[in-house]
């Protein structure tokens, strides 16, 4: 399998109220760096997976309603808990609709898994793989 991977990142504010996260239950900030890994079977007749950059403007775009937010005041997300795992299914989510919609070009039908993986630290990080 072939993959093409594109990263960028985001700095968010929120909380988790369980108890379960420690001091995490108040209001902090973080920045994730973003992976997204778009999986292929077969290259075209160029002898690409992807187009890099249609991957990064997609990728990008995905990111944006995230970036600089309070994620405790975005209404898609009352009532949920944006750990990391959360928020890498969630981008997955914008990113298999943007592959749908033909949004990586001609490579777009040949994606066949993907794969974003969030960063929160040097010693931590957590994703959320499919196939598509």
């Amino acid at each position: 399998m072939f993959a093409v991977e594109v990263r960028d990142h985001i700095m968010i504010a929120h909380s988790l109220p369980r108890p379960v996260f420690g001091p995490a239950q108040g209001l902090h900030g973080a920045t994730f760096v973003v992976d997204a890994a778009f999986f292929t079977e077969n290259l075209d007749e160029n002898g690409l997976a992807v187009d890099i950059g249609l991957a990064t403007e997609v990728l990008r775009e995905a990111l944006k309603p995230l970036n600089y937010q309070n994620l405790d005041d975005v209404e898609e997300f009352t009532d949920k808990v944006t750990t990391t795992e959360f928020l890498a299914k969630y981008i997955f989510d914008r990113l298999r609709d943007a592959i749908g919609a033909g949004r990586l070009g001609e490579g777009s039908q040949r994606i066949r898994r993907l794969k974003v993986m969030l960063h929160e630290s040097h010693i931590a990080r957590g994703w959320y793989e499919a196939e598509l």
